[in-house]
């Protein structure tokens, strides 16, 4: 229970044991990117993914694992600052900073989106058909949020962002048919700020989504199998869920189909097309 617990995170990012670039959810011609980190840029380089097609950028906290190369999906999204293009959703701390964090953006960044809105929990913005709802989180960026996404084609996609547990929290994803889940540490290991497997189970359990899958992982959670612990939420509470894991792609058709990035890349050189239009 020493600093040193509180610096596990940072080892998964800088040693790149897991990739850190965060989640592409494409809506047909729509484009969002939730909270682009460390490896983002390459990462969508190499997945043949466009930084340029995106139009709508999640930031949920200030932390570098969760906004590292947001800076560089602006001048992306806006043609290397050469038009005003995109929006940015993101909280105070992101944007103006606060009293325990800088600002994560600049201001000349900021300057060249199309529109900029500051998250606050509870409150809901319509973007080009897609509804995004900022959920409450508390985290050790006491203005981190989650999301929750509306997308007609795809249904709701419930974040919940770095949070430790609290009342309600749940609630605010109850009716996601996909629920996301930033889960540092496994059963039994508990960690201030931070998600649990104990604590995701119950918020599964309660939120009662079609589908959950864990991501976020730290050392200790790396180390005691993602997919054990999956598989043991799974069993407690009948929701299917899933280990995330690096390359991950999600269709979100009739059903709700795992496959990977390679896989999927194959698939579509075979039939001639690279359209990709699923969650990553």
């Amino acid at each position: 229970m020493s600093s040193w617990e509180l610096v596990v995170a940072d080892f998964v990012t800088y040693t790149q044991r897991r990739w850190t670039g965060g989640i592409r959810l494409i809506e047909g011609q729509f484009q969002v990117h939730i909270d682009p980190g460390p490896g983002a840029v390459v990462r969508s380089v190499d997945a043949g993914l466009s930084i340029e097609s995106v139009r709508l950028l999640l930031l949920s906290h200030s932390h570098p694992d969760h906004c590292g190369d947001a800076e560089i999906f602006i001048e992306g999204m806006t043609h290397g600052n050469t038009r005003h293009r995109g929006i940015l959703v993101a909280p105070r701390s992101v944007l103006t900073g606060s009293d325990t964090v800088e600002a994560s953006i600049s201001r000349y960044h900021q300057s060249f989106v199309s529109q900029l809105i500051q998250a606050q929990p509870g409150r809901a913005y319509q973007v080009e058909g897609i509804r995004v709802v900022a959920t409450k989180a508390m985290h050790t960026d006491p203005d981190g949020v989650g999301f929750v996404i509306d997308c007609p084609g795809s249904g709701t996609i419930g974040y919940v962002s770095d949070t430790g547990s609290f009342d309600g929290l749940a609630d605010q994803y109850r009716g996601t048919r996909l629920l996301i889940l930033c889960v540092m540490r496994p059963r039994g290991a508990p960690l201030r700020g931070h998600l649990s497997v104990d604590d995701a189970r119950d918020i599964i359990a309660s939120a009662r989504p079609n589908m959950a899958v864990l991501t976020h992982f730290g050392m200790r959670m790396l180390n005691e199998s993602p997919i054990d612990q999956a598989k043991y939420i799974q069993e407690s509470t009948g929701i299917h869920t899933v280990a995330g894991f690096d390359g991950m792609v999600l269709a979100l058709n009739g059903g709700i189909e795992v496959t990977s990035l390679r896989r999927h890349r194959r698939a579509e050189d075979e039939a001639g097309h690279g359209k990709q239009t699923n969650l990553r």
